[in-house]
Order: C-alpha cells, then structure tokens, then sequence
C-alpha cells in the first residue's frame, strides 16, 4: 500500500500492460502471503548468504535463485512438497 504504488503513472502503467492492480488490506500481510514467504525466503537463503560485488552478481544470483533453484528444487509445503515445476506437471 506505499505510496509509489498508488501513483497514477504506476497504476496506468500497470493497466496499459494488461495487468490488475491488487492491494491488501492496511496492516494485513496475510492479504499477500505468499508473496511474504517468497521474498522471507529470498532474503534468508540468498540475501543475508551472499556477498554481492555487482549489480550484474545480483542479477545473476537473483535468475539462478528464482529459475534453477525456487521453480525447479525447492519443496514448497504449500504444494505438498513438490517443486513448482513438479507440481505443475504434475497437474498441468
């Protein structure tokens, strides 16, 4: 709820591209809690392990995270221990 994303340049921004703006409730993080687990993890087992010497280490750091090791390793209890990728193929 910042107020970067009330701006009317962001809104507009985010509806030309096609997408729907969705806020939580004030002072609810479980409105977004996934989103809240996601960037938790993140934070613990790449943010606060890593020394990052450039923007383009974070970059890469940040792919190999989200695309090699979140989508296609790691169990999610929340998808009944399957990977992302697991779990979509798996009922896909």
């Amino acid at each position: 709820r910042g107020v970067q994303y009330r701006a009317v340049a962001y809104q507009d921004l985010v509806r030309s591209s096609g997408a729907i703006i969705s806020m939580s409730r004030k002072s609810n993080c479980w409105d977004n809690a996934v989103m809240e687990s996601f960037f938790s993890r993140l934070k613990v087992e790449l943010i606060y392990a890593e020394k990052f010497h450039s923007i383009q280490h974070v970059k890469s750091c940040m792919f190999e995270y989200i695309e090699i090791f979140y989508n296609r390793k790691r169990r999610h209890s929340a998808l009944g221990y399957l990977s992302p990728l697991e779990y979509e193929q798996r009922f896909a």
